[in-house]
């Protein structure tokens, strides 16, 4: 097993590397890191992917680090949100989450519809924009019986926005007024994958990582109302009984590194993790952020953009917007930071 990770592994972490002397070299000439290792990976990993398409004997570590490492990396986070930071969050915070994810999925489907797009496709495009990226799209896909090219594109265009919104989120934030609570809450609203919420919500700060991750999980944690209610729906529309087709089980509704992130979070809120590990775990929970965000910067060919056609397009831009117009709305409804 390490021997068929560590090509790929190693490649990972020489990308990491290159990120972090990047960085540092940003801060020799600049003063300043404008562009966060976290970024730079992403963006080191999408050019070698598309200078060299790594073959079959590089992608088990690759996705190793892509997907297990950053789930660990999650994971790690939840040490340093404690149950005092979820209270403050407040049930007017967790209720516009979820009524801005019901409205985006509705407004999204709606929208690919009129776009002419398939319902299984529009389908997918509104989860994926709604909750979770990738994650979403495959397990609805699961439910519905979306065709492989339906969900080929709705992956596509999840994986080379998701790494465009990571971007030019930080630019964001001072043209609305955003501190770095209302930063957090739009970076976890608009931002696909939890990991990639870090990225997006490192420049502004620890408070704008804890919320952002804290807004992102109540997203994800609502896959799994969503999957059963279209399995629900699907079942009926086809004349079947409830036990003619079977639910994805719970593990696969929660992601386990979610369910890791609430236990280190518990764990840190009634004392079992010491303060004085908060710091080198939050350290270890960067590092392995870095190694991820270059696994998934390998993982994404910009040309695959071209083959999902303009409507899908149209419609995964226009949703994006939309969500992030309603997240900004959100902050400003709950006088968040003002």
């Amino acid at each position: 097993m390490t021997r068929t990770i560590l090509p790929g592994l190693l490649l990972c972490v020489a990308i990491s590397l290159a990120a972090v002397g990047l960085e540092r070299l940003e801060l020799l000439l600049a003063g300043r890191a404008w562009i966060e290792s976290l970024v730079i990976a992403i963006l080191v990993g999408m050019l070698v992917r598309s200078l060299w398409f790594p073959s079959d004997r590089w992608q088990p570590g690759i996705d190793f680090s892509a997907r297990f490492l950053l789930e660990v990396a999650v994971v790690l986070l939840g040490a340093s949100l404690s149950a005092q930071a979820v209270a403050a969050a407040g049930p007017a915070l967790l209720a516009g989450i979820a009524v801005v994810v019901g409205v985006s999925l509705i407004a999204t489907y709606a929208l690919g519809r009129a776009a002419g797009l398939p319902r299984n496709m529009a389908l997918l495009v509104a989860s994926g924009n709604s909750i979770c990226g990738n994650s979403a799209i495959a397990a609805v896909a699961a439910v519905i019986g979306a065709k492989p090219a339906d969900v080929a594109s709705a992956i596509a265009f999840t994986a080379v926005l998701g790494v465009a919104v990571v971007l030019l989120l930080p630019f964001a934030a001072e043209p609305f007024g955003l501190d770095s609570a209302g930063y957090g809450i739009v970076a976890g609203m608009t931002v696909y994958a939890v990991p990639q919420v870090l990225a997006a919500a490192v420049p502004a700060g620890p408070l704008a990582v804890q919320v952002g991750t804290l807004v992102k999980l109540v997203r994800v944690l609502l896959l799994g109302p969503l999957v059963l209610a279209l399995s629900v729906i699907r079942s009926r529309g086809e004349g079947e009984g409830p036990e003619s087709r079977r639910l994805p089980p719970l593990r696969r509704l929660v992601p386990w590194f979610v369910i890791g992130f609430l236990v280190m979070a518990l764990a840190r809120s009634v004392g079992i993790i010491p303060d004085f590990l908060i710091p080198p775990i939050g350290l270890a929970a960067s590092a392995l952020t870095v190694l991820a965000m270059a696994g998934l910067g390998l993982g994404v060919d910009v040309r695959s953009v071209a083959s999902a056609g303009a409507r899908v397009s149209a419609v995964v831009t226009g949703s994006l917007l939309l969500l992030a117009a309603m997240a900004v709305g959100l902050v400003r409804l709950l006088a968040i930071g003002s």
